[in-house]
């Protein structure tokens, strides 16, 4: 999380270009045939080390999504998200794009993430955090209400952040967001957009 990964983009456009070219051919033509090459590519990438080893936890990952969960692990949609999230500039983007783009960031570095309900956000059946062990958890009624139909942001979001903090700092800096922090609650935060960003 110290430094973005500047290669994942060259990754992405490979794996989305190597997979448009199986649809040519033929040997993609479903969900389930598009999950099965990219596993087999991302496989063969990792096992050859096609990519600059930067990249190797990023392969992991996304080899471990596709084998696991599947169909739902949607690899040409996450492909599709790391390429432009990476490639473009991702400030043009709308602030909730920008605030995903955080989030799956967080997701890709191993550290937990979850979204939760009013129940597990507090009361009697409270999500207890451990500040060893890293997390950012959002609350889902923020989410749900936090943003309008053009995906700007109307409310502040409530966050429980166990991360390390000056690395979560720098990744939602460059997306154009801002932690503030809620004295005297430990670990909990507002995040917001930058002023500027609006």
């Amino acid at each position: 999380m110290d430094t973005p990964n500047l290669y994942v983009d060259h990754l992405a456009w490979c794996g989305l270009i190597a997979l448009n070219m199986a649809r040519q051919a033929g040997t993609a033509s479903s969900a389930a045939q598009e999950n099965l090459f990219l596993c087999r590519w991302l496989a063969a990438a990792e096992k050859k080390r096609l990519f600059r080893r930067e990249l190797a936890n990023d392969i992991r990952w996304l080899l471990k999504e596709g084998r696991e969960k599947g169909l739902r692990a949607d690899l040409p949609g996450k492909l599709e998200y790391l390429w432009r999230a990476s490639s473009g500039d991702l400030l043009a983007q709308n602030v909730l794009f920008r605030l995903q783009h955080v989030m799956h960031a967080v997701t890709l570095t191993g550290i937990n993430y979850g979204v939760l309900t009013e129940s597990e956000w507090e009361g009697r059946h409270t999500v207890k955090l451990s500040p060893k062990e890293p997390g950012v958890f959002m609350r889902k009624s923020d989410l749900e209400n936090g943003f309008d139909d053009d995906g700007r942001q109307i409310n502040p979001l409530a966050v429980r952040i166990t991360a390390d903090l000056p690395a979560m700092n720098a990744l939602l800096e460059r997306a154009g967001w801002q932690r503030q922090a809620r004295t005297p609650y430990p670990l909990l935060y507002h995040l917001m957009t930058c002023p500027q960003e609006g």
